[in-house]
């Protein structure tokens, strides 16, 4: 296992070169009907006399392992491609052998929020031999998170206080205090943030990789992406088709419906998410055991676990208090590691049950982790299209908490945290998206593009690679028979396709089935299991996905 190293917490605020920074026109809103009624202003189009934003210098700089560290300026807003700017932190590790080397390999860590830098320091010395021969391993932070002038909405004490108050189990009255407790967060996202919001969508950090690309002296790009870093590396194709030279999309997103439906790519989800939940307490019922929860029904057990929580909260060990809900966003995030999980999610939950805090599942988010949710949320609102309809809203809300009763309810009516709980933000979302983008995903003209699905992917449904393989043109799906998030560095026959992909465009031909996926272990491992590489590339941030290893 390698390392973390923590983004510092509480970067600098946005640092813009040029003229003075004005404030928003935008104003707050205090009430969620207010802030529907607040309309997104359209997006300026770039005229042919625009001339083209000047490509950054790089100045590198030894950072210690053998990694290099620069600074990169970018405009802050596109439409003004020579005006305010906003500095980008980048590193990058040179090809191991220069006799080998091909190029540079942009690597993109899942989120939106996780931190590219850290991607790279974290996983470096675990990517296979070929890439690290082959290329000079390249990772960045994106506009908005970690050390590239992160976004700020709640502060830690109202972020904790909203994490606290949330439940596993919401009662019937749960969507009014939903919606008000999305529109202070969009409030505290003007307050601390507001002049950065417009310009973090997904259209932009697409534009900032073709200059990144140019700075380094790239003809073309050669790129992994996992969950999230898959949208991104979409809308850089869609933009920039004949720039494309490899690009490695895993655990691929719907990009139409994500921009464009945000509604259904939700609610395929929240039905992913319990359908491996689900299975998992199917598993625990079959091999009661290995897995020791649930005296022969863990389903009905969870679902008292969920209560008993809510109504007796655990005191954790630095003062605070786990409930239903601290319990629901930890297996949220954890059942993205498949089957090689299991035993261990069994013996947590059996802690939970005896109150033990110990428990990795009663660790209620840290600060560490709003550095990632708040980003999380603000991409997500400027990126998706929601019908501005409270009534719609809460249609939806409801439908999902209904149909995904495990793990749903607590997503639906929570803080707007992770992905599923951005609706109630993001449909009252008071400042522009002028970076927003909106289609079309074809990439027409653009090298053959590797798409990578899960079959039981909790976060990132199987469907939404095959609807990808189908919108781009140039599209080979490759497919993993597993449990979990994302195939790359879980499963071998995965990973071989990829080096093959990038190091020798060598595209598995569509329809590739890997069916090697890490069965549970028969009992609960002390350690974090090997898997087969690439362990804690699965993981993104660590505050984000607590690991096995740190089961005691």
């Amino acid at each position: 296992m390698t390392t973390y190293h923590h983004i510092p917490r509480r970067p600098r605020r946005l640092r813009l070169v040029g003229a003075a920074v004005t404030a928003l026109v935008l104003a707050a809103t205090g009430t969620a009907t207010q802030a529907m009624a607040a309309q997104d202003t359209a997006r300026k189009p770039q005229s042919a006399k625009t001339p083209p934003p000047p490509v950054p210098t790089l100045t590198w700089s030894d950072c210690q392992g053998g990694f290099e560290c620069a600074n990169a300026d970018v405009p802050l807003d596109y439409r003004e491609p020579k005006g305010r700017t906003i500095t980008l932190a980048v590193v990058r590790k040179k090809a191991a052998d220069p006799a080998k080397r091909k190029g540079t390999l942009f690597m993109q860590p899942g989120g939106p929020g996780n931190s590219g830098v850290d991607f790279v320091r974290n996983n470096y010395e675990d990517l296979p031999a070929a890439l690290r021969d082959s290329f000079d391993v390249f990772g960045y932070d994106v506009r908005g998170v970690g050390r590239s002038s992160a976004l700020t909405c709640f502060d830690d004490a109202r972020y904790t206080k909203a994490v606290t108050d949330a439940k596993g189990v919401p009662g019937p009255d749960a969507f009014g205090p939903a919606v008000r407790e999305a529109a202070e967060f969009n409030q505290a996202c003007l307050d601390n943030s507001g002049q950065l919001l417009p310009y973090v969508g997904t259209e932009y950090v697409a534009r900032d990789i073709d200059l990144l690309r140019q700075a380094l002296g790239e003809e073309q790009l050669t790129y992994y992406g996992r969950s999230f870093g898959s949208y991104i590396g979409t809308v850089y194709a869609a933009m920039f088709p004949k720039r494309v030279r490899a690009l490695s999309l895993d655990g691929a997103y719907d990009p139409y419906k994500y921009a464009n439906r945000p509604y259904d790519y939700d609610r395929a989800q929240y039905l992913a998410l319990d359908g491996a939940m689900s299975r998992f307490l199917d598993w625990c019922a079959a091999d009661q055991v290995t897995c020791g929860f649930g005296d022969g029904d863990p389903r009905r057990a969870f679902e008292k676990l969920k209560s008993d929580l809510d109504a007796n909260p655990v005191p954790t060990a630095n003062g605070g208090q786990a409930n239903g809900y601290t319990l629901v966003y930890r297996l949220m995030f954890n059942i993205n590691e498949g089957k090689v999980i299991w035993p261990s999610l069994g013996a947590a939950l059996k802690k939970a049950q005896l109150r033990d805090n110990t428990s990795f599942l009663l660790r209620p988010p840290s600060p560490a982790s709003f550095d990632f949710l708040g980003p999380n949320v603000v991409v997500e609102c400027v990126d998706k299209d929601y019908p501005k309809s409270l009534r719609k809203l809460q249609r939806n809300v409801t439908a999902n908490a209904k149909d995904a009763p495990l793990l749903g309810p607590a997503m639906a009516y929570g803080p707007p945290t992770y992905d599923h709980q951005h609706a109630t933000a993001c449909v009252q979302w008071p400042a522009e998206k002028v970076s927003r983008y909106d289609g079309s995903f074809r990439a027409r003209g653009s090298a053959p593009i590797l798409v990578i699905g899960t079959t039981g992917d909790p976060d990132t449904p199987y469907q939404d690679a095959v609807a990808l393989s189908r919108q781009l043109d140039n599209a080979s799906l490759l497919t993993f028979q597993a449990e979990g998030h994302t195939a790359f560095g879980r499963s071998a026959c995965a990973t071989d396709a990829v080096v093959g992909y990038l190091v020798d465009l060598k595209v598995p031909a569509s329809g590739t089935t890997c069916a090697d996926e890490t069965q549970p272990p028969s009992t609960t491992p002390k350690t974090a299991p090997p898997g087969t590489t690439l362990g804690e590339l699965r993981n993104g941030v660590n505050e984000r996905v607590e690991r096995i290893g740190d089961v005691s």
